[in-house]
């Protein structure tokens, strides 16, 4: 590790002033070990965050159906009205719903072979977002707030983890990396407006510190010190001029009219802008895939809005050279069943399902693993949710085996067991 890397070490999380601190300190210090771990980790974490990683999760609320977006099978019994249209890589076709993704699918890689057991929603979204099944004995954080823990930057004036619709939180790692959410896209928060003048918001602040203090000497460090969090987080985001970039409306009509005119195209459009000032992780939900019935109606109205946004989105970081750093994740808790019910639609399927992924290192052009002829099960190369979470984390430089202590005293990891996707990177 050379000495620049510590140039510009910014203050920890626990508020530790690390700048000057590292700044005075030689390499032949970290090289000969006099460092103690928890400035060797903010020696780590800093070089991470250097590099600018950063992740978009479009996630697909409900469980979208692989026959109808990236693995169709026209033609068999249960393939329903459903077209494969020709990418623009030779030899890989997706459903017709995504022509605008298909254009652009030497950026992205699609896996077929995900598999999994959880086939009710709220569980399969927890471990689809956490890595783990759900505990009633712990609440495992997500994994935007994992990696914002390692690569986030804690200087930042905007949250490091913002969530376009509600999405799992923080879990067990508490309010410092929970996601700052945003449920009107395009529109600056109406709850980050200042209530008065910028020096009486101040005051009342300084008055607040007082008041918190004197409960704090009472025995109530715990809660007082988590309440501090919150206000002294969202204190500094009202009082930035960052707080613009929630606004989309300086954007050119033309990009605007590429990601759509929806909440999803402007959720996208957003990501791009919040990642471009320095947040760390974004998500974006789309709702309604859980089609049960009049699935192929269904499906085609979503992707009328996922489609055109995800292509957008992809081309618009890629021109802007931050599709590299960047890696987007296109995916829902599960897939749907080869069988098409009595009313037109696909029931809960976790047994095999789809995803994409671009950027952040990604090569793009390839289909990894496949499902039989039928979409009954998985043909070859099966994905498992850990095999996932580690592919994210060799993408974005985390240390998967990164370990928290829950609530109980027990070391978690990032995630346990899994390995990164061969070749996807």
């Amino acid at each position: 590790m050379t000495s620049h890397i510590l140039d510009d070490i910014q203050v920890t999380r626990r508020g530790v002033a690390r700048r000057r601190f590292l700044k005075s300190v030689s390499t032949a210090a970290i090289a000969g070990g006099t460092l103690g771990f928890r400035d060797l980790m903010a020696v780590e974490a800093e070089r991470l965050r250097k590099r600018g990683k950063a992740m978009i999760l479009l996630w697909m609320q409900g469980g979208p159906s692989q026959f109808e977006t990236f693995d169709p099978k026209p033609g068999i019994a249960n393939g329903g009205p459903t077209e494969a249209i020709q990418t623009s890589v030779n030899g890989i076709r997706i459903a017709d719903n995504f022509p605008k993704l298909a254009a652009c699918m030497d950026d992205i890689a699609i896996v077929r072979s995900m598999t999994n057991k959880e086939g009710s929603h709220p569980r399969a979204t927890y471990q689809m977002h956490t890595g783990y099944v759900p505990s009633g004995s712990v609440k495992h954080p997500s994994l935007g707030s994992g990696i914002v823990q390692q690569i986030g930057n804690p200087e930042s004036e905007l949250p490091s983890f913002v969530s376009i619709g509600n999405t799992q939180g923080a879990g067990f790692l508490g309010m410092d990396y929970e996601p700052f959410v945003v449920n009107n896209p395009g529109a600056t928060p109406s709850n980050v407006a200042l209530p008065v003048a910028q020096n009486r918001f101040r005051r009342r602040m300084g008055l607040l510190d007082q008041l918190e203090t004197q409960y704090a000497s009472t025995g109530a460090e715990a809660v007082v010190d988590t309440h501090k969090s919150l206000y002294r987080k969202t204190s500094r985001l009202v009082l930035s001029p960052d707080v613009e970039t929630f606004d989309i409306s300086d954007e050119p009509a033309s990009l605007k009219s590429q990601y759509g005119d929806t909440n999803f195209g402007k959720g996208c459009l957003l990501a791009r802008r919040l990642i471009e000032q320095g947040v760390t992780f974004v998500e974006v939900r789309s709702s309604s895939w859980d089609s049960h019935q009049n699935n192929f109606e269904q499906c085609a109205t979503r992707a009328g809005e996922t489609d055109p946004a995800t292509a957008a989105l992809i081309n618009d970081l890629k021109d802007r050279g931050m599709l590299d750093d960047t890696l987007i994740v296109w995916m829902g808790e599960f897939g749907r069943t080869p069988k098409i019910n009595a009313r037109t639609g696909r029931d809960h399927y976790p047994r095999v399902f789809n995803l994409a992924m671009a950027g952040g290192g990604i090569k793009g052009g390839q289909v990894y693993g496949s499902s039989t002829a039928d979409g009954s099960a998985v043909a070859d190369s099966p994905v498992t949710v850990q095999d996932l979470v580690q592919t994210v984390c060799q993408s974005l430089g985390v240390n998967p085996d990164h370990e928290n202590l829950s609530p109980l005293g027990r070391p978690m990891k990032i995630v346990e067991g899994g390995s990164p996707i061969p070749n996807l990177i």
